[in-house]
């Protein structure tokens, strides 16, 4: 029983180490079908319906790695074209979709706001799901600044009463530096650079890194 074991095993071994991956490609087959030929009886050719048989898997082989070869070309194209995609974004403005921000209870809401004139004065305001403002916020501190800038909010409305839990959307009404008068909220940012993490693009807006598919609208 030990000795039968073992020969097995070394066979099994052997025949790993010849070909490690057990598998005959089509170069395999060609070579046997040459062997076969060469040693054939003449006065008793091979049986014609067994060539067909060899020469129809042959072409089965081929077909099937000139399938493989064409899916993991184009899956090469599909990333280089995904990939061109994410850094002809650079420089535009992207949109999430949404202009809510959550609140959690006993926690402070914080949030980045992109203005793309610079504020002279204004207002911040704060609206919850029944379109009530809540809270207002004067722009006055942040006079004379532009760009994405970082606000917090303590979840109390304008009478220091705090709020609920849950989504609250945010805006700004401001003046700029011409006089001239602006709108911007939460949720729109300029697209700043592209970073790659496991072969994935992330697009960063404000102070954060985003995936692709959260951004909605690029414009």
């Amino acid at each position: 029983m030990s000795t039968t074991i073992d020969t097995t095993n070394t066979t099994t071994a052997s025949t790993t180490a010849i070909n490690p991956k057990s598998i005959l490609g089509k170069d395999d087959f060609m070579k046997l079908l040459l062997v076969e030929l060469q040693y054939q009886d003449p006065t008793e050719p091979m049986d014609s319906e067994k060539i067909l048989s060899q020469t129809s898997q042959l072409a089965t082989l081929e077909s099937a790695e000139n399938t493989n070869k064409a899916l993991a070309d184009l899956a090469t194209q599909l990333t280089a074209s995904k990939d061109f995609a994410a850094v002809s974004v650079l420089g535009k403005m992207a949109s999430l979709g949404s202009n809510a921000i959550t609140l959690q209870d006993g926690n402070l809401a914080k949030f980045e706001i992109y203005f793309e004139k610079e504020i002279q004065n204004g207002t911040l305001s704060i609206v919850d799901k029944d379109d009530n403002t809540v809270r207002t916020v004067p722009l006055e501190t942040q006079a004379g600044k532009s760009g994405v800038l970082a606000f917090e909010w303590d979840g109390t409305d304008n009478n220091g009463n705090r709020l609920e839990e849950g989504y609250y959307s945010v805006k700004a009404d401001y003046v700029d530096s011409s006089n001239a008068t602006q709108k911007t909220e939460f949720g729109i940012y300029p697209v700043e650079s592209i970073r790659y993490e496991d072969g994935k693009p992330l697009i960063k807006l404000g102070s954060s890194y985003v995936p692709m598919e959260y951004i909605v609208e690029f414009f």
